[in-house]
């Protein structure tokens, strides 16, 4: 449920740029994203890591992401995932990030500036543009932006490009979307769950582009390793359970200072959430997601197998 940018123009990134500016710069207004870039969403995108860190930490194992490695974060948002990424590489490896939110940019910059990272590099960058000449990356980490570019091929071009013979195109994206819902069934949250998949669609972006992604890298040449889904039922007790009610809460804000939903609607949303906070026997069902490791030919890496889990208990 990550907040992806708006297709109202080109996503995510475009030309390297080493701007260093205050940490509550606003975007210029072609880089809008979905829920935005102000303190709320960065906030939201954070609880959103740390809830989903488990899962990338044991991702990147597999991944054969190590001390030394050079790693290319794709989307890297404020930065979440760079600052584990320049840990575990440590001062031999090297974490290069694109993103194309200066405000985001800002963020990441002074995070990895408190934490004295000097193994991280920077780029101000639109991936539906003209990207900087990158090459010998041992992996490229991608998540939650394939779902958002106009051009998912082109993306995978890119990384390919990117990679050195036998590194690792890494992805979490949704591949089945519609699996988000709530027992027992809420009318009102069903009908944001269709208002989202709609406008996302309509501002050219696809939710599920992740049943897509295996075609695109063996069609780039990759060879394709683990292909495993990502799905939960969480209860309200659960950890899981903030981020789908994190992002509910925000998507609705922004949709009423944008003018674009009645406050009738969202009200009915939120006191629907509310009811299933208060009740021990509802869940969540997360929106599938699909991991997928593949590797560029070449190399020394041997192949990984793929690794299927049941999807009660991915991850």
């Amino acid at each position: 449920m990550k907040g992806g940018p708006s297709r109202t123009a080109a996503p995510d990134r475009e030309g390297a740029s080493t701007r260093a500016g205050s940490a509550s710069a606003p975007d210029r207004p072609s880089q809008t994203y979905l829920l935005g870039t102000q303190d709320d969403e960065i906030e939201r995108l954070g609880l959103q890591h740390r809830i989903w860190r488990p899962q990338v930490l044991a991702c990147w194992r597999r991944a054969g992401i190590t001390v030394g490695s050079r790693v290319l974060d794709v989307g890297a948002g404020p930065g979440y995932a760079t600052l584990d990424l320049a840990e575990i590489v440590g001062p031999k490896g090297h974490v290069t990030a694109l993103e194309r939110s200066p405000r985001f940019l800002d963020v990441a910059r002074a995070a990895c500036a408190a934490r004295g990272f000097s193994n991280v590099e920077f780029h101000e960058t639109d991936l539906m543009g003209a990207l900087p000449d990158l090459r010998g990356f041992d992996v490229a980490w991608c998540r939650w932006v394939a779902a958002f570019v106009s051009s998912p091929e082109r993306l995978v071009g890119a990384i390919t490009g990117a990679l050195r013979p036998g590194g690792a195109a890494v992805f979490h994206e949704y591949a089945h979307y519609w699996s988000f819902s709530l027992a027992p069934r809420g009318t009102a949250l069903e009908s944001l769950k269709t208002t989202i998949v709609r406008d996302w669609r309509a501002s050219g972006g696809e939710p599920d582009v992740g049943r897509e992604l295996p075609r695109l890298l063996h069609e780039a040449g990759f060879r394709l390793g683990r292909m495993a889904p990502l799905v939960y039922v969480v209860g309200p007790k659960d950890f899981m359970w903030q981020w789908p009610a994190s992002f509910i809460r925000i998507h609705l804000r922004h949709l009423l200072e944008e003018g674009r939903a009645e406050k009738a609607w969202a009200d009915s949303i939120l006191e629907e959430l509310a009811a299933a906070e208060a009740d021990p026997s509802s869940y969540f069902i997360t929106p599938l997601v699909i991991e997928i490791i593949a590797r560029k030919p070449g190399g020394r890496f041997s192949l990984l197998r793929a690794s299927p889990v049941p999807a009660s208990s991915a991850g």
